[in-house]
């Protein structure tokens, strides 16, 4: 379930979700969030996506992180032209 703050995070485990997908979070308020859901959920994974890039990527890694998502592996990707002759 995808999430914006930690309200609905914990609504969403409370529920049952098996994954909490916690969506633009800064990093601290990202970690406070799922330090919460884990303490009242252990079991539910926590997923960590929206705004993170490589560079960053080291800023939403933490011990109650379970999974983080990057988008620009994706759609910021480049181009790459190639070609395969037979």
């Amino acid at each position: 379930v995808e999430c914006s703050n930690v309200a609905e995070a914990l609504a969403a485990a409370k529920a049952g979700a098996d994954i909490v997908l916690l969506d633009n979070f800064a990093p601290q308020e990202l970690h406070e969030a799922a330090a919460q859901v884990k303490a009242v959920h252990p079991t539910v994974m926590v997923e960590a996506s929206g705004g993170v890039v490589l560079g960053t990527l080291p800023q939403f890694l933490g011990p109650h992180i379970d999974v983080v998502s990057m988008g620009c592996l994706t759609h910021s990707a480049p181009a790459l032209d190639f070609a395969l002759r037979v």
